[in-house]
C-alpha cells in the first residue's frame, strides 16, 4: 500500500504595515510559531463558539431576562471540593502590584517590594505588535534574571533586586485578536498567542527555579470559558512534557455574569485554580453593559460607584466565601490611586482612602489586595500585616455569615449623576483613549491611574445616559447636543492644558471622533478597544 505524505502545517504569517519588532527573532523562532499556531488550530473554533454564546446571553438580557445562579451546576455549589494544592511560593499575596509590560516598569514593579507583579499584555497595555513581542522578550529576561534597562534620558541604570516578586501574567481577553498573526489566512486569538508564547519560552526555567508559569484569566464570562482556558493549560502542559497542575491561574471576576458561576469557575480549573480576583473597574463596566437596554437601571456618576455600595460589597464578599470553602486565594481589587509629590495635603488625603480601602479588604478577609503605583505598596503592605497578625493568609476565614442573593448581585447604585460626573467621563475617555492610540494603555490622569477598565467605565456611562435620555440632578436631559456642546468644551480645556503643539501633534481629534461615535451610536459597543484597534499606527 502506497503511503501518504504527510507535510507539517504552515506556521503563522505575520501581517505588519511596517518593519517587524527588533524582538521577533528571538520569541517568534519557529518553534514558538509553531506552538502557538497548535494551540490555535486546536482551541481557535471553540473560542470562536462561545463568543458566540455571549452575544446569545446579551441578546436574552437586551430582552429583559434576569441573571441567576445556574440550576443545571447546583450539584457543584452545593458539593464538597477544593482547588488542588498551591505551590510555596503563591501562599503569600498580600499585595500584588501590576502594570504594563514595558522594560522599565518590569523592573521597578519586581523591585517595589510587592508580593506578586503582574505583568499586564491586557488593559494597562496597548496592542501595537511592538509592545506585544518586546513584552515577551522582557518577560523572557526578567524569568532568567538577566533584565537590565538604561534609561535614554536620565541615564539611570535600572535591574533586578536580590528579592524581586513573583511574576504572573496576564493575557488578553477571549474577545481580543492578535491582529498581526493570520493562521490559515485566520486572525489568531490574541489570548492563546500572549499565553502561548509565554507558556512556551519560561516554563521550564521557571520551574527550574522554584517557581511556575503563573496567570491571571481576564474577562471571563462564564464557567465554560474557564474550562476551555483549563483544556489549554492540559494541552500546553502535555505538549511541553509538564506535570497537570504546574501551571496556575486566578481568576478576575470582573463581569457581572461570572459573579453568578464563581463556584463553576474554579471547579472547572480546579487543577490550576490559584483564586479569583475582584476586577473592580472592569466589574462596574461590566454591569453597565449588561444592563444597557434598561431605563431604570441607569448609574450614577462614576465618583459614587465604590466599593461600599452594596452590589459591589456583595460580590467582593461571596469571592471570599466561594474561594476560602474551595481552599483558593480571595484577591481584593485595584488602588488606582498615585502619590501627590507636590502636595502633602491630598497626599495624604489620598493615602488615607487607600487605607480605607485596604483595610475593609482586609477585614472582610481578602488573602491580598492590588496597587498601581510602587508607592502604594508600604501602605497596603502595613494594612494586611495589621489585620492578619503575622499570618500569609486567611483561607481559614470562611465567612459562613454572607448569604448573597442574584438580587444582591444585581442592584443598581445610588447616587447623583451631574454635569460634573459627565465632564469628566468625557476627559477621561479622550485622554485615555489619546495615549492609547500612541501605544501607552496605563495612563495617569488627575492623580488615578486609568486604564482601559476605567476609560470603559466612562465611555459606556455617557452611551447609558445618551441613549436613555438620563436627568442630570439639575433637571436637564443628557442629548447628544448636550454632549456635543460638552465634548467641544473640554477639548479646547485639554488643548490649553496640553499646549497647542502637544493637542496638534498628538492623536486627541482621533480620540475625539472615536470616543464620540462610542457614546452615540444606537448600539453599545462591547469593548472599546475593538474599533480602537483598527486606528493603531501598526
Amino acid at each position: 500500500m502506497a503511503q501518504t505524505a504527510h507535510t507539517a502545517p504552515a506556521l503563522p504569517v505575520l501581517h505588519l504595515k511596517g518593519d517587524a519588532p527588533k524582538s521577533t527573532d528571538r520569541v517568534l523562532t519557529d518553534e514558538a510559531l509553531a506552538f502557538v499556531a497548535d494551540l490555535q488550530r486546536t482551541f481557535g473554533q471553540a473560542r470562536m463558539d462561545l463568543l458566540a454564546a455571549r452575544k446569545t446571553a446579551q441578546a436574552a438580557r437586551d430582552r429583559g431576562e434576569e441573571l441567576s445562579f445556574l440550576a443545571a451546576t447546583k450539584s457543584v455549589r452545593q458539593s464538597d471540593w477544593t482547588v488542588a494544592p498551591l505551590p510555596k511560593d503563591l501562599l503569600k499575596r498580600q499585595v500584588e502590584i501590576t502594570g504594563p509590560v514595558e522594560r522599565k516598569m518590569i523592573i521597578n514593579a519586581l523591585n517595589a517590594g510587592a508580593d506578586v507583579f503582574m505583568a499586564d499584555f491586557e488593559d494597562s497595555s496597548s496592542p501595537t505588535f511592538e509592545n506585544m513581542v518586546e513584552g515577551q522578550q522582557n518577560l523572557m529576561d526578567a524569568v532568567r534574571g538577566t533584565i537590565t534597562y538604561d534609561d535614554p534620558k536620565s541615564g539611570k541604570h535600572y535591574e533586578l533586586g536580590d528579592d524581586p516578586a513573583v511574576l504572573m501574567v496576564r493575557p488578553r481577553g477571549w474577545h481580543l485578536d492578535e491582529r498581526h498573526v493570520l493562521i490559515d489566512g485566520e486572525r489568531m486569538s490574541a489570548s492563546l498567542f500572549d499565553f502561548g508564547l509565554y507558556f512556551f519560552h519560561n516554563a521550564k526555567a521557571l520551574q527550574q527555579k522554584g517557581s511556575g508559569p503563573y496567570f491571571y484569566l481576564p474577562k471571563l464570562e462564564g464557567h465554560k470559558e474557564a474550562r476551555l482556558w483549563n483544556d489549554v493549560f492540559t494541552y500546553a502542559q502535555k505538549a511541553l512534557g509538564l506535570p497537570t497542575g504546574t501551571i496556575k491561574a486566578t481568576v478576575l471576576i470582573e463581569t457581572l455574569p461570572a459573579a453568578f458561576e464563581m463556584d463553576e469557575i474554579l471547579y472547572e480549573l480546579k487543577d490550576h485554580a490559584a483564586g479569583l480576583n475582584c476586577g473592580r473597574w472592569d466589574y462596574i463596566f461590566s454591569a453597565i453593559k449588561v444592563n444597557r437596554t434598561r431605563d431604570e437601571r441607569i448609574f450614577p456618576d462614576r465618583a459614587h460607584v465604590g466599593m461600599t455600595q452594596p452590589f459591589m460589597r456583595a460580590y467582593t464578599q461571596l469571592v471570599i466565601k466561594t474561594c476560602h470553602r474551595r481552599g483558593a486565594f480571595a484577591m481584593g481589587g485595584m488602588a488606582a490611586q498615585i502619590p501627590i509629590k507636590n502636595d502633602p495635603e491630598k497626599n495624604d488625603a489620598a493615602l488615607a482612602k487607600v487605607r480605607a480601602d485596604k483595610t475593609r479588604e482586609a477585614q472582610d478577609g481578602h488573602d491580598g489586595t492590588w496597587v498601581a503605583h510602587p508607592g502604594l505598596v508600604p501602605v497596603a503592605r502595613k494594612v494586611f500585616e495589621d489585620v492578619l497578625g503575622g499570618k500569609d493568609n486567611q483561607l481559614d476565614k470562611m465567612r459562613e455569615d454572607v448569604d448573597v442573593s442574584a438580587l444582591d448581585l444585581s442592584r443598581i447604585p445610588e447616587g447623583p449623576r451631574t454635569e460634573a460626573g459627565l465632564r469628566q467621563n468625557i476627559r477621561v475617555g479622550v485622554l485615555y483613549l489619546e495615549a492609547w492610540l500612541r501605544g501607552q494603555g496605563c495612563v495617569p490622569i488627575d492623580h488615578l491611574m486609568e486604564d482601559a477598565a476605567t476609560a470603559e467605565i466612562s465611555r459606556t456611562q455617557v452611551w447609558q445616559q445618551i441613549h436613555h435620555r438620563a436627568a442630570l440632578d439639575d433637571g436637564r436631559t443628557v442629548t447628544v447636543g448636550l454632549f456635543d456642546t460638552l465634548l467641544a468644551e473640554e477639548m479646547d480645556k485639554l488643548k490649553h492644558e496640553v499646549g497647542v503643539e502637544r493637542f496638534d501633534t498628538g492623536r486627541f481629534l482621533e480620540a475625539q471622533k472615536l470616543f464620540a461615535h462610542l457614546c452615540t451610536e444606537v448600539d453599545c459597543a462591547d469593548f472599546l478597544t475593538l474599533p480602537a484597534s483598527a486606528l493603531l499606527a501598526d
